[in-house]
């Protein structure tokens, strides 16, 4: 039987400075946690050159881990949760040092490292633009996410005929404040749950970014954040990639719910969370669906 599926919100970004943009953003962020950006102003040839960059670095092995889950970490790491995915990360991208630190470790070539440098440093300023007008449709206006880490991962996944209908990514939320793709565009495999609970097919769209919102991103906002539960399920016999930015709060910083959020009719709903030691406990106790945040609900 064929995944039923869903009609994800589009979010034109040159409309989001109108009340209706506005509105449809918010409408996006409180209720499914997920949409897609148009008219986000990246070049799509360096997409493409990027895109065509990543199946060459997946076969270099010498990324080094700096926290629980950026550097390479090898189908066996994942164990029986993902047995069938790979994966590469620099734990900033916004760090101009050290991006040039991986091409460094990769050995890419010049042309590589500018663009790997390029697309790093656009993406970038593009997920800090969308935080940026998350929180003002909120109400929360002038945040600077400037400095926020964000750490981008390349994704591979090793499909075969053997194992088409396998997990390829097991069902989870991200961890991070905000996640932005790029997407496989024509393997898809990427799923959601929907209201019900119930997993629906997301077609990829050439052109678009994906963005969600994670486990920080639900905290920090005192729960009007939405985190979306996703999967990957392999459809088809062949390596699928997806290239992906995770936006984190300062990692010498603890997380909580903003004052902005919290009055007479929304009590608090989550203690302060240490953001390494949540990340090294959700890898540890495979809780990764989002169950860790019940232990910090203040319900």
């Amino acid at each position: 039987m064929e995944t039923a599926k869903i009609s994800v919100p589009v979010i034109d970004l040159a409309n989001c400075f109108v009340q209706a943009g506005k509105q449809k953003l918010a409408a996006a962020i409180t209720e499914m946690g997920c949409f897609r950006v148009i008219n986000h102003g990246f070049p799509a040839a360096l997409a493409a050159e990027m895109r065509a960059i990543v199946p060459s670095l997946m076969e270099h092995r010498r990324n080094t881990e700096v926290s629980a889950g950026s550097g390479y970490m090898a189908p066996n790491q994942y164990s029986q949760i993902a047995p069938l995915q790979e994966s590469l990360g620099i734990y900033n991208a916004a760090s101009s040092e050290e991006v040039h630190s991986f091409c460094s470790l990769m050995h890419v070539s010049p042309q590589q490292r500018e663009t790997i440098s390029e697309y790093a440093s656009k993406l970038h300023d593009l997920i800090v633009d969308i935080a940026s007008k998350v929180t003002d449709c909120l109400g929360v206006e002038g945040f600077s996410f400037q400095e926020w880490p964000c750490r981008l991962g390349l994704n591979r996944y090793n499909f075969t005929e053997e194992t088409i209908g396998s997990i390829g990514a097991p069902i989870h939320t991200d961890s991070s404040f905000l996640t932005i793709v790029q997407e496989e565009e024509s393997i898809g495999g990427f799923e959601i749950a929907d209201a019900a609970g119930n997993f629906v097919a997301i077609d990829p769209v050439p052109g678009t970014f994906w963005v969600n919102i994670g486990d920080m991103g639900k905290v920090w906002s005192n729960g009007r954040l939405q985190n979306v539960k996703h999967r990957v399920i392999c459809k088809k016999a062949s390596q699928r990639f997806s290239i992906v930015l995770f936006m984190f709060p300062p990692e010498n910083s603890m997380v909580e719910p903003q004052a902005a959020f919290i009055d007479s009719k929304h009590k608090r709903l989550y203690g302060t969370i240490d953001l390494p030691e949540y990340r090294k406990l959700r890898l540890s106790s495979k809780l990764t669906a989002g169950e860790l945040l019940s232990h910090y609900s203040l319900e």
